[in-house]
C-alpha cells in the first residue's frame, strides 16, 4: 500500500528500512536542508573531518554492516569521494552515496553557480562510471520508486550506488510502497544441475581437493552455509588478501591467505598442487595472485561467483555463486578425513625485551594479542602484507582494501567499524604516510566517543615502495605522532621505540575504551616484514626471469 511523504522522508525511513543506523559526511549549502532532516531522524549524523574520510567510513561500516551511507555536498565534496566510491565499486561494498544538487528553479538559463564544473550533470555521469545504479531525483513523481530501485541494486550487487537530490525537492511530496527489495535472480535449473553433477564428479576423483573462500562469500552471508560444505566434506580451505578472516582462522581446515609466492609456503604448496581446485566468489586481482606470482591449473579448476560459474574451460553464465554452494551443500558428497591445517594452538605469550622494536617482533606480538574482540583494520603496504600472516579469531574481523589498495582507509575506516560492530575494538596499523592522508579523523573518533587503537609504523616514508624504486620522493615531513592527542584535545599518545615500549603502550590503551590512542612506533627505514620480503624476492625473480 502507497503512503504519501517527501523525498527526503522515504529516503531516510528506506536506510532505516535496510538496517542504516549512521551517515557519514560533511555538510554544505546544497545538502543542508537534508542534513537538518537527518539530525532530527533516528539516523545518527557522523561529521568527519574530510570528505574522503567519510567515504572510507562508510565502506567499512557497509562491509561489517551490509550496507553504509556517506552524504555530501555538490562536486567539491561529490568529487572528493569518487576515490572511496571507487574502491568500494572495485571491492563490492555497498555504499550509498547522496549529494546535493542546485536546486531545479536555480538551473535556469544555465547560470554559473558555486561547485559547478561544466553541466549540472557532470556528477553524475561521473558517478554513473563508479557505481551499480545511479539516479537524480528530479522526477518527484518517480522519486520514490527510484530510491527504491537504486537501494535495491546496492544490496543486490554489493557494489555502490548514487543519489543526487536538488536542494528545492527536499520537501517535495511523492508517495511509495516501502516494499522489500526483489529476490535476485535464481540460476537457470538446467544450468545448475550440470554443474552441480559436473562438480561431483571432479571432486569425488579428486585426491588433493581445497577450496577457496572469496570475499563474496562474506559480503552475500554465505559464511554458515560454506562452512557447513566444509565439514561435511573435510575440504581444506584457504582464503585471498582481500577475503582475509571470512571464516575464522584458526579452524583446523584453515590452511592460510594463499597469495602466490607471496604467501606462506604451507598454503602456496596446498593450493599449486591441488587436483581439484574449489574458489567461491574469489576475485582474480594481482593482488590474490601474488602480483602474478600465483601458478593454478585452470583445467583443474571450478569457479563460482555472483556473476557466473566455471568448471575448467566449461562455462556457466547462468549459475550463480548462492545457488551453486546451496546445491553442493545438498549433494551426496565423499566425507574425508579433515587434512592438516594450521594449527589452532595458540602462539605461546610474547616476552617482550628492552631492545629496538622491530616489525618481524612487532607482528609476533600482534599473534599474541589479538581475540575475538578484536576488528583489525590494515592499510595498504607494509601493514597489510604483515598483517596477512595474522590470525583472526572471528569471521570478517578483518578489513583491508587488498585490491584496490588505496593509501589512508584504515583510520577512518576505524570510525565505520567500530559503529557497525561496537562489539569490537579497532585496531588500526597504518604506516606513516598512510596516517598523513587520512590521520587526522582521529578527532572524529574522539569527537563521537570511539576508541580505536592507532599503531603508526613510523619509518620515515613510504617504506614498501623503497625496495622497488628508491629516492626523495618517497620521503614525507616528520609527524610527532605521539603528540596528536595534544592537538585535538582528545586521546592518549605513546612513543615507541622498544619491546618493552610497544608491550606497555598497547596494555595502557586497551585499558582505555572511552578514548583512542595513537602507538608511534619507531622502526628502522630498512626493515621489512617476511611478507614484504618474500613479495620483492618474488618481483625480483619475476624480473630476472624475464630477462633470460
Amino acid at each position: 500500500m502507497k503512503c504519501e511523504t517527501t523525498v527526503s522522508g522515504y529516503l531516510i525511513r528506506r536506510l532505516i528500512d535496510y538496517g542504516v543506523g549512521h551517515v557519514f559526511g560533511v555538510p554544505g549549502d546544497y545538502i543542508l536542508d537534508f542534513y537538518r532532516q537527518l539530525e532530527e531522524s533516528p539516523l545518527e549524523l557522523i561529521n568527519t573531518c574530510d570528505e574522503q574520510g567519510a567515504g572510507f567510513a562508510a565502506d567499512a561500516y557497509a562491509r561489517l554492516r551490509g550496507l553504509g551511507v556517506v552524504c555530501v555536498t555538490y562536486c567539491v565534496g561529490g568529487l572528493k569521494i569518487a576515490n572511496t566510491t571507487a574502491q568500494a565499486f572495485a571491492e563490492k561494498s555497498p555504499v550509498v552515496v547522496i549529494s546535493g544538487a542546485p536546486g531545479l528553479n536555480e538551473r535556469q538559463r544555465n547560470p554559473l553557480l558555486h561547485h559547478k564544473v561544466r553541466d549540472f550533470d557532470t556528477q553524475l555521469n561521473i558517478f554513473r562510471h563508479l557505481t551499480v545504479a545511479a539516479t537524480d531525483l528530479i522526477d518527484v513523481d518517480n522519486g520514490c520508486c527510484e530510491i527504491d530501485r537504486v537501494l535495491a541494486a546496492a544490496v543486490r550487487h554489493k557494489r555502490p550506488v548514487y543519489i543526487e537530490l536538488p536542494r528545492d525537492l527536499t520537501e517535495a511530496v511523492c508517495s511509495g510502497s516501502g516494499n522489500p527489495p526483489p529476490r535476485p535472480p535464481a540460476s537457470d535449473p538446467n544450468a545448475l544441475r550440470a554443474a552441480l553433477a559436473e562438480t561431483v564428479q571432479r571432486l569425488g576423483s579428486a585426491r588433493r581437493p581445497v577450496l577457496i573462500a572469496g570475499i563474496e562469500i562474506q559480503r552475500f552471508g554465505l559464511q554458515n552455509t560454506l562452512l557447513q560444505l566444509l565439514e561435511a566434506t573435510g575440504i581444506p580451505f584457504a582464503t585471498t588478501p582481500l577475503s582475509k578472516s571470512t571464516l575464522c582462522e584458526d579452524h583446523p581446515l584453515f590452511l592460510g591467505v594463499y597469495e602466490g609466492a607471496v604467501g606462506k609456503e604451507q598454503a602456496r604448496q596446498a593450493v599449486e598442487q591441488s587436483d581439484c581446485l574449489l574458489m567461491l566468489g574469489t576475485f582474480m586481482t594481482d593482488v590474490n595472485l601474488g602480483i602474478f606470482t600465483a601458478k593454478l591449473d585452470q583445467a583443474l579448476t571450478i569457479s563460482s561467483s555472483s556473476e557466473g560459474s566455471s568448471i575448467a574451460f566449461h562455462q556457466y553464465p547462468d549459475v550463480l555463486l548462492d545457488d551453486f554452494l546451496a546445491g553442493l551443500l545438498d549433494q551426496d558428497l565423499c566425507h574425508r578425513a579433515p587434512a592438516a591445517g594450521k594449527s589452532p594452538e595458540r602462539p605461546q605469550p610474547f616476552a617482550a625485551q628492552d631492545r629496538p622494536l622491530t616489525i618481524a617482533r612487532l607482528f609476533q606480538y600482534l599473534e599474541t594479542f589479538i581475540d575475538d574482540h578484536i576488528v583489525l583494520l590494515a592499510d595498504p603496504g607494509e601493514a597489510m602484507f604483515a598483517a596477512a600472516d595474522l590470525t583472526i579469531h572471528h569471521p570478517a574481523a578483518f578489513l583491508s582494501p587488498a585490491y584496490y589498495t588505496s593509501m589512508g582507509f584504515a583510520v577512518p575506516g576505524a570510525i565505520g567499524a567500530q559503529l557497525a560492530r561496537p562489539d569490537l575494538r579497532p585496531l588500526v596499523l597504518v604506516g606513516d604516510g598512510a596516517f598523513q592522508m587520512t590521520g587526522m579523523e582521529i578527532s572524529t573518533a574522539a569527537r563521537f566517543g570511539l576508541s580505536p587503537i592507532v599503531v603508526v609504523l613510523n619509518n620515515g616514508g613510504y617504506g614498501t615502495e623503497r625496495p622497488m624504486t628508491d629516492g626523495r620522493f618517497n620521503d614525507i615531513p616528520a609527524w610527532r605522532f605521539s603528540r596528536l592527542p595534544e592537538v585535538i584535545g582528545a586521546g592518549q599518545g605513546f612513543e615507541v621505540f622498544s619491546e618493552t615500549d610497544f608491550d606497555q603502550a598497547l596494555k595502557a590503551a586497551m585499558a582505555r575504551t572511552d578514548r583512542p590512542s595513537i602507538l608511534d612506533v619507531h622502526l628502522d627505514p630498512n626493515d621489512h616484514s617476511p611478507a614484504l620480503k618474500r613479495l620483492t624476492d618474488a618481483l625480483g625473480a619475476k624480473v630476472r626471469n624475464s630477462g633470460e
